[in-house]
């Protein structure tokens, strides 16, 4: 998508950046970007390139030089470096879920819509760190240890032939129910229980099965919602107060609610205990074909390395039964080397764009420093299209 002059529309405003250019003052200019049919922002580099010149937004000039007098030319060189591994890692991750519409690309319509949680949840702060690409993993891991369910996805999905179409439909719906306004939430709520209606069939063991059963729905949700959270205890950048982690299960539960998802524990512990204990776990053939799958998918060679690097430490933090069921083994040093990934991602993309969208909207506050991206700001006199 690309923007053609004039004032944004709704659409593209959201695929407009704030850049500030040597020798502009702190309002900015609007600026298009083009490519992909989601939202970008402008990067670190934008401040910091060097057509901006010596003495631009970002790289220190003499003028602001460090106490002696000497230019901090060792900042500058971090941020480059920063900015380097910013636009090839953020790059190579977008194409993982460029295929289908990004979710929040109308989201500045609905200003001052908090969705299902709001700035003020934990689940803003959970779902905007690079720890859930471990979590993802996770979920998808412990979801294949209930034969129904994994019947279901395997009798009526097509993850072997498009796995990148699967993993941009649920990374859709999670960004859509964590950020989204509620016309947003409510469309993705929408498209699940379409797709989920016909989904019926039998399992290898001779029990029946519907994806929107909800004893079934509420292993779906509840391995993702355990999976979330127990990532960002290992792997985020520090981890949640016990009342806190019970915050997050407990926001997670009006997610299920409007799926008629049923049972859902709301505090950590028990969530931990109902998946760990739950009578249905059994190994299946659709298991099995799962697990091939998920060990290795069909992903660029770069891609793999740190694939297998989350998929290890996601592995290392799934409790023993389950582990057993599913047939993996904890690797030595996995978690070290999953919280050291996890670090450097955390440095080259910043929170997730969606998360600073969504408080742009509401109108709170953008942390400094949290985001590897310039502040999706109206420019006067901007308002939604009536009508739409």
């Amino acid at each position: 998508m690309s923007f053609v002059g004039g004032h944004p529309s709704r659409r593209d405003l959201a695929a407009l950046c704030l850049h500030r250019g040597a020798g502009e003052d702190d309002r900015g200019v609007w600026l298009p970007t083009t490519g992909h049919r989601s939202p970008k922002f402008c990067t670190l580099g934008n401040r910091i390139s060097p057509t901006h010149g010596r003495g631009g937004p970002g790289v220190r000039s003499p003028e602001s030089a460090g106490p002696e007098g000497r230019p901090c030319r060792i900042v500058s060189v971090v941020f480059f470096v920063r900015e380097w591994y910013h636009r090839r890692v953020a790059s190579r991750t977008r194409s993982l879920f460029a295929h289908v519409p990004y979710p929040l690309m109308d989201t500045l319509d609905y200003q001052g819509d908090p969705g299902l949680f709001g700035p003020d949840s934990v689940t803003w702060t959970v779902m905007g760190d690079p720890a859930t690409f471990v979590g993802g993993i996770r979920a998808l891991l412990i979801q294949s240890a209930h034969p129904e369910v994994v019947a279901g996805v395997a009798d009526h999905s097509r993850y072997e032939d498009d796995p990148l179409g699967r993993l941009s439909r649920t990374s859709a719906y999670v960004t859509a129910t964590a950020y989204g306004a509620m016309p947003e939430v409510e469309r993705a709520i929408d498209v699940v229980q379409r797709t989920h209606r016909p989904i019926k069939g039998v399992s290898h063991r001779g029990r029946p099965y519907t994806a929107d059963d909800p004893p079934l729905s509420a292993w779906v949700h509840n391995t993702l919602t355990d999976s979330f959270l127990v990532s960002h205890q290992t792997y985020g950048p520090e981890p949640l107060t016990v009342d806190d982690a019970d915050r997050f299960v407990a926001e997670q539960t009006r997610v299920g609610a409007l799926l008629d998802t049923d049972p859902m524990p709301d505090t950590a512990e028990a969530l931990a205990s109902w998946l760990i204990d739950h009578l249905d776990v059994a190994s299946s053939p659709g298991m099995k074909e799962a697990m091939i799958f998920l060990r290795s998918p069909p992903l660029s060679p770069g891609v793999k390395i740190a694939y297998r690097i989350l998929y290890q430490a996601a592995v290392a933090t799934i409790p023993t039964r389950l582990r057993r069921v599913l047939g993996v083994h904890r690797h030595l040093g996995a978690r070290t080397i999953g919280r050291l990934l996890i670090r450097f991602l955390r440095w080259t993309l910043g929170g997730s764009p969606s998360w600073q969208l969504a408080l742009i909207r509401v109108g709170a506050e953008v942390p400094d420093g949290r985001f590897l991206t310039e502040p999706v700001i109206p420019p006067p006199g901007w308002a939604p299209r009536q009508g739409e």
